[in-house]
């Protein structure tokens, strides 16, 4: 049987990722100082703080994650699939993305350290690698997601309070010490805690039962985060901007998961409506695209706007009394949405071919490998960029493991097992 698509959960996992471009569109003004263009980063006014946390979309994906985990690991386990089948079908989803951009990012970062800019080129790198923070974590609740889902069945809400316990003891001491690295933790608690609401969301917690709950749902989670703000003196934005660099999202506080509690309401409001119980065939198979490119549209959305920004700054040049206009923060987002709209489909077509097939049945071995390899990749570039030079060691080690594990995994995801014996569900 054809399995139903929540088009709640699609049309927000869609809408959410054009939010994250215009919103990165954004960030930096371009203007012309006496003809010479200059890039300041953005200082976003005091009122339109409460708007970072209407439009902050980043625990939408994790409770879409969890939602799509639960039904997937329910369904491989009722036809029989093993642990690895699960992890093979998640992990070799990933491979073209990131071979595709990983290696672009290289290319571009290591021809610019051996003409003699080492020092920019990893710093750069570095900084464009901060984006697969998203990538990296995901990775990595991917592999613990049956553990997560069987915790969830089993125990109710104990799993949600235990990281929400957790993450607040992390928050407690990053503020008191000043220390806001000491956040990077909450990678751990807090996302997590995301996707557990998502799984709730899928179990029927916010969608189905009283009418009042989505409203419960939607007032805490709102009260959460007035509470975290106003009382407990966490950062008054979702994300930073030049004259606040560090607030909510990155390193993640508590507050994104009361907002993602909020937004698991707001979903099921949505849901419990009918609004988009059905939507039209033509309409279906475009969201269904959208959400085949949303990884791709993450990766690539920067430099996109980039491009946008380059040619409406030469567009400036030429015509400067339309400079105005023209380098508007508004005007180069949505120019942002256009170049992603013409080239992300071209570049997911070159995605696609590089995704390897999927077997009925897997090696375990072959296949935790080609995984583990594959997420420390990952996490290596998060954190040391992309650049292949003796002065960018760690660098250079990492952007071969995304490699190595990409290979491993388009061979371990089309093999069946030889010697090994499958991998049982864990939990």
């Amino acid at each position: 049987m054809a399995r139903v698509r929540n088009h709640v959960i699609d049309v927000a996992r869609a809408a959410s990722v054009g939010v994250v471009v215009i919103f990165h569109g954004l960030l930096y003004r371009v203007r012309l100082d006496d003809g010479v263009p200059a890039v300041v980063p953005w200082a976003a006014p005091t009122y339109l703080y409460p708007l970072t946390w209407v439009l902050m979309i980043m625990p939408l994906f994790f409770v879409a994650g969890g939602f799509g985990h639960a039904l997937t690991i329910d369904r491989m386990r009722a036809e029989g699939a093993t642990y690895a089948h699960f992890v093979a079908s998640r992990g070799r989803r990933l491979v073209g993305p990131l071979v595709v951009f990983v290696t672009f990012c290289t290319l571009l970062g290591t021809l610019a350290a051996w003409a003699g800019y080492v020092t920019a080129a990893v710093d750069l790198s570095r900084a464009l690698m901060q984006l697969l923070w998203f990538i990296s974590v995901y990775l990595v609740i991917v592999a613990v997601a049956p553990l997560l889902v069987s915790a969830h069945d089993r125990f109710g809400a104990l799993p949600m309070i235990a990281l929400v316990v957790a993450a607040s003891i992390v928050d407690t001491a990053s503020f008191r010490l000043g220390e806001p690295g000491l956040r990077n933790l909450n990678m751990a608690f807090v996302w997590p805690l995301v996707h557990q609401f998502g799984i709730a969301y899928e179990r029927g917690w916010f969608r189905r039962g009283q009418a009042w709950t989505p409203w419960a749902a939607l007032v805490a989670g709102g009260a959460g985060v007035v509470f975290l703000v106003f009382v407990a003196g966490y950062p008054p934005t979702s994300v930073g901007f030049a004259d606040l660099p560090i607030a909510n999202i990155q390193p993640p506080t508590l507050a994104m998961a009361a907002l993602a509690l909020a937004q698991c309401g707001a979903l099921a409001l949505v849901e419990r409506s009918g609004a988009l119980a059905t939507i039209p065939p033509r309409a279906e198979r475009a969201l269904a695209v959208l959400n085949a490119l949303m990884v791709t549209t993450y990766l690539w959305h920067i430099f996109c706007i980039l491009l946008a920004g380059l040619g409406l700054l030469a567009l400036a040049m030429a015509l400067p009394l339309l400079a105005p206009l023209l380098l508007n923060q508004l005007t180069v987002a949505l120019a942002g949405l256009v170049v992603v709209a013409l080239v992300v489909p071209w570049i997911g077509r070159l995605e696609l071919r590089l995704i390897p097939r999927l077997g009925e049945v897997q090696d375990a071995t072959a296949v935790t490998a080609a995984y583990a390899l594959l997420t420390a990749g990952t996490i290596g570039v998060w954190q040391f960029g992309t650049v292949l030079h003796p002065a960018a060691r760690w660098s250079a080690a990492a952007v071969g493991l995304v490699w190595v594990g990409s290979w491993l995994m388009g061979h371990a995801a089309d093999a069946r097992p030889l010697r090994h014996p499958v991998a049982e569900w864990p939990g």
